[in-house]
């Protein structure tokens, strides 16, 4: 009877090592969360405020601007999430876990569903798509369309023009509005000194004159400036993915522990 109760104690004692193990390993996922939702604030925020000309960009187009604000709103979800979840393990109250549960749940289906439209829909990130985009949409100067308003930002803030080159304006809606003009003036360079709006010469520009232009293509500009961030963001988001499901894991295992 004394070897049963003292496997019986050692397996009690086991079972507590084995629910405090779970506590604290959930409790530092959840801080990975509390960071990551920061970190998404963190992007949200800067985008909006950022003064080198993406506030501008994402302004102009609707589909930025709730995309940013989704970002806003992830983050301060993932934010409160985190620290829900620190309680829950550290208090070891069951009605925190669940609600913490089921709510980190809806946000990992949201953001796997969010990842299987973005690989559906890759096809829209092509260099032939933006080309076609541009040349049946971009009009030059009609500051009171989101599409024009958007290429202007995004040529004027990446010193690029056009989506492979400055040839992408040759029979498109742009010379058909603008018959007397090789590109617009968005394509046209600006004195080298920082925060110098200026153009070069304008008028050579318009004419089509390689000196005065821009003649990198927006496409590869963006591409190369974002280069290092969309990988980042890329592994991040699988990291992200990996923490929410041992959190849900470790929630789910401290629930049924609790007595």
């Amino acid at each position: 009877m004394t070897g049963l109760g003292e496997a019986s104690a050692r397996g009690t004692a086991m079972d507590r090592d084995c629910l405090s193990c779970i506590k604290y390993l959930m409790f530092v996922f959840n801080f990975l969360i509390f960071l990551g939702g920061s970190f998404l604030l963190g992007v949200g925020v800067w985008v909006l405020v950022d003064p080198t000309g993406f506030k501008e960009i994402v302004a102009a187009n609707p589909l930025l601007f709730t995309g940013v604000y989704i970002i806003l709103a992830m983050g301060g979800m993932l934010f409160l999430l985190g620290f829900l979840g620190c309680c829950g393990a550290i208090r070891e109250n069951k009605c925190l876990l669940m609600f913490f549960f089921m709510l980190i749940l809806v946000i990992f289906l949201a953001e796997l569903a969010a990842a299987i439209l973005a690989f559906i829909f890759r096809e829209h990130l092509t260099r032939e798509y933006f080309t076609k985009e541009l040349k049946r949409h971009y009009q030059g100067y009609n500051n009171t369309d989101v599409f024009t308003g958007t290429w202007n930002a995004i040529m004027n803030t990446f010193d690029c023009c056009g989506v492979n080159s400055p040839e992408d304006f040759e029979e498109s809606l742009f010379r058909l509005v603008n018959p007397n003009e090789k590109v617009p003036a968005a394509c046209c360079r600006r004195g080298s000194h920082p925060g110098d709006s200026a153009y070069i010469s304008q008028e050579e520009c318009l004419m089509g004159n390689m000196l005065f232009r821009n003649n990198k293509g927006c496409y590869s500009a963006v591409v190369d400036y974002f280069e290092l961030y969309i990988y980042v963001a890329g592994a991040l988001a699988i990291v992200v993915l990996t923490i929410e499901l041992f959190a849900m894991v470790f929630a789910m295992c401290l629930f049924r522990g609790i007595q």
